[in-house]
């Protein structure tokens, strides 16, 4: 394998539509996929004593006194543990209706006040957080909501799952071992952590059917919600653990269709009225496979992303939006003394281009990309560009290719896609057929 570059050779790096990206001592300035800090964490359900925990006073009383001083449960858990150490894992999950804000799960605990007395409501238990509203702070859904397979020891992860950058493989990853000096007797002082590496004895994949760790329900599925909520003052994002397959599932359903809508926006309020995402739980029939290898279905409320906006007003805004960018684009034209004619007029001239000019993956000034590294993007991927072109007036409007943000969206679902050019010329095809029916 080889070695990679020092800091000092390795190359600015340009983001598509943002500032050039410049190496820094600990990594890139800019970051595709940026680590949002966190400020505090909402949790998705409950733990009560076993009942065996329940049955000692003592155990009792110290989880009583915990839920009464706005404690977190990690740390009733350890004090009991403390206290009663003939107890192992005195405490067990429990699905509920509500979520769980607690005044220890944040640095500041006055944050979880505020959020109760915004958004909480009382359905007869006392004041709980049964919905509440969210805005993300990226478009990526990635970022909002990582998630990934992972095995945990006593001290930190042992295993975890992490995508090749073509998005085709699973790899299971593991920690290197810490390397030792030429003597062999004192360890080497690492810069910037433990490197992580393939874990070698499954070859570096990550395939659950055949992981001990995975059968052993050693390996489990985690993820976390990454969000803001309006009207709680917070520079950090606030987190939301789940490890519910269905969950996740459904929720990155929701994200792509919201972004098929906004033309690959998340980010933000979805309408000019100020509508939030909102986080609630619904009642659903889960199925599993028992022990038995049989199908069961049991009940759980599940975590729900909700939208709750108008889809036909998404579709107004969409292209008024396109209308006034357009608009202002040919009167910035106008005012720098060129000509708003034909040959600047979106639908003239542009759909005669045979050989599309081959484009980088970004521009190198830091601009947002031009018409040409848009249809150089799609010549790599073989879509015929007459049909794209089409497909394409009618997915941003006659005026994408004039404004910066339209060009910008087109690049992005060409990039989303590039791993699989049949299937986008597929979704061509069919959002033309549709038009036309």
């Amino acid at each position: 394998m080889a070695s990679s570059p020092s800091p000092d050779s390795r190359p600015a790096v340009v983001l598509h539509g943002g500032p050039t990206a410049l190496p820094t001592l600990l990594g890139y300035g800019t970051n595709g996929t940026p680590r949002l800090p966190t400020g505090g964490k909402i949790r998705a359900g409950i733990k009560v004593l076993t009942r065996r925990a329940a049955e000692v006073p003592r155990a009792q009383a110290i989880y009583d006194q915990g839920l009464n001083q706005g404690q977190s449960f990690d740390q009733i858990e350890r004090a009991l543990a403390e206290a009663c150490p003939e107890l192992k894992s005195p405490l067990v999950p429990r699905n509920v209706p509500w979520f769980t804000v607690r005044a220890q799960d944040f640095p500041n605990p006055e944050l979880a006040t505020q959020i109760l007395d915004l958004h909480g409501e009382d359905r007869g238990e006392g004041r709980r957080l049964y919905r509440f509203p969210v805005v993300f702070p990226t478009d990526r859904w990635q970022s909002v909501m990582p998630h990934e397979l992972a095995t945990w020891g006593a001290q930190d992860k042992r295993f975890w799952s992490e995508y090749s950058t073509d998005g085709r493989w699973r790899h299971c990853m593991t920690h290197a071992p810490v390397p030792v000096d030429a003597t062999g007797r004192r360890t080497v002082r690492l810069f910037g952590g433990r490197k992580a590496i393939p874990r070698e004895d499954n070859g570096g994949l990550c395939q659950p059917e055949c992981c001990p760790e995975y059968q052993q329900r050693q390996c489990n599925l985690t993820g976390r919600f990454l969000f803001f909520i309006p009207g709680i003052r917070s520079i950090s994002a606030f987190e939301l653990h789940t490890r519910s397959f269905y969950a996740m599932n459904a929720a990155i359903r929701t994200f792509e269709t919201v972004a098929f809508l906004r033309g690959g926006r998340l980010a933000g309020f979805l309408d000019r009225q100020g509508t939030p995402f909102y986080l609630t739980k619904r009642l659903m029939e889960v199925a599993h496979i028992d022990d038995q290898g049989r199908p069961v279905r049991v009940p759980q409320w599940i975590i729900e992303l909700e939208a709750p906006v108008d889809v036909a007003t998404l579709m107004r805004e969409q292209d008024d939006q396109d209308t006034v960018l357009l608009q202002a684009d040919v009167a910035a034209r106008v005012l720098q003394g060129h000509r708003a004619d034909a040959s600047s007029t979106p639908g003239k001239g542009l759909e005669s281009v045979d050989e599309p000019v081959a484009a980088s993956d970004s521009t190198a000034d830091g601009m947002p990309p031009t018409l040409e590294h848009v249809l150089g993007r799609l010549a790599a991927m073989g879509v015929p560009a007459q049909t794209w072109l089409r497909y394409a007036a009618t997915r941003w409007g006659p005026g994408w290719k004039l404004n910066p943000q339209g060009r910008q969206r087109a690049f992005g679902e060409l990039e989303r896609f590039r791993n699989d050019p049949k299937g986008y010329a597929d979704k061509v095809n069919a959002e033309l057929q549709q038009v036309a029916s």
